[in-house]
């Protein structure tokens, strides 16, 4: 999906805790977007395990806050997926533009539809 590059991309730019990663994606996208920290926290412990980020406690005597860190191999893997899905995302782009050219006098109801349809499409591949 597209919240795992999501996330690293936030973590790319500076650490996080789970809840900040949703807040920013949150505010990146216009509030179009905020995903639940009930699937952010699982993606983070998945890809700690994969060692794409690292999670330290602000204070681990407490361990009130978990925050994660993008790895070097983060890094590497934000890099590689961003380069494979830009130009998914681009062509998409193109092809809602001659659908919404194309539909602009129908019902937006298609157009949504056949967002949808393009979006899982990419989702699957990312």
């Amino acid at each position: 999906g597209l919240l795992p590059i999501y996330v690293l991309f936030i973590l790319h730019l500076n650490p996080s805790n789970g809840n900040d990663i949703s807040n920013k994606i949150s505010k990146r996208t216009s509030n179009l977007w905020t995903p639940s920290t009930g699937g952010i926290y699982p993606l983070l412990k998945k890809l700690e395990k994969d060692g794409l980020v690292i999670g330290k406690w602000d204070d681990p005597k407490k361990k009130f806050q978990k925050i994660y860190y993008l790895t070097d191999l983060g890094e590497k893997e934000f890099q590689h997926r961003k380069h494979l899905l830009k130009p998914r995302i681009e062509e998409s782009l193109k092809v809602f533009q001659i659908v919404y050219k194309d539909t602009s006098k129908n019902s937006l109801t298609c157009i949504f539809f056949f967002i949808l349809h393009i979006l899982s499409k990419i989702i699957k591949v990312v």
